[in-house]
């Protein structure tokens, strides 16, 4: 069964004739801000989401999206290298890991470095992402990283999807959608989250910090 979800190379010629696009006029068209765009949205996520270090960011992307082109159809390693070294510089500035998200045909297992999925216990899967077997993203993420490995799945603290790569197998349970200042990227839509632990308890429980410091201090002799 064929399918056009992943970045493929550019020579394999996927997608009708109107949809392929050289990638280097591709990125010309917007490479300018890329990188201080994404920049700024990885900031809107870390003001939302208040991330710690030690804490675990999911990423998926499809360069095609981002240069105006259907997923799967015209991959840009260039923007692929844009995306992928500002993540790493942002991530390493707040001492966050991040798990970038490969396509369907790598059943959309993640780049980690091995550190982070040794740490994790992450189950490891083996293969090694190419633009036409896991894409541009991932594949430059893989030979960025200091040491990096595919893993089966995450359970992410946050994540961004440029490109509507359907990153939410890889987020924790509650995830809640986070605004930021763009809504696209180049030509692709973007999608923030961020996550919380579930709330337990019923109408007597408390999830505020103060409200259960004064209800300690109120049951409490004098």
């Amino acid at each position: 069964m064929s399918d056009s979800t992943c970045d493929e190379p550019l020579e394999r010629g996927q997608g009708p004739a109107d949809e392929r696009v050289n990638a280097e006029g591709g990125f010309s068209a917007v490479a300018p801000d890329l990188a201080g765009r994404l920049g700024e949205l990885l900031d809107d996520l870390q003001k939302a989401a208040n991330l710690q270090p030690g804490q675990l960011v999911v990423v998926g992307a499809s360069s095609s999206e981002v240069v105006g082109r259907r997923i799967g159809t015209a991959t840009s390693r260039e923007v692929g290298e844009v995306l992928v070294d500002t993540v790493l510089e942002w991530a390493r500035a707040l001492g966050v890991e991040v798990a970038f998200q490969c396509c369907e045909h790598l059943n959309r297992s993640l780049v980690v470095e091995r550190s982070t999925a040794v740490a994790r216990s992450l189950e490891e899967v083996f293969a090694i992402p190419v633009p036409g077997a896991g894409g541009a993203v991932a594949s430059v993420a893989y030979f960025r990283m200091n040491n990096a490995c595919l893993v089966a799945e995450v359970r992410a603290d946050a994540g961004i999807d440029i490109g509507d790569t359907l990153i939410g197998m890889h987020l924790k349970r509650v995830a809640v959608p986070v605004r930021g200042r763009h809504q696209t990227l180049g030509a692709a839509h973007v999608t923030m989250a961020k996550t919380r632990p579930p709330l337990v308890g019923g109408v007597r429980a408390v999830y505020d910090v103060a409200e259960a410091k004064r209800r300690i201090a109120g049951s409490l002799p004098d």
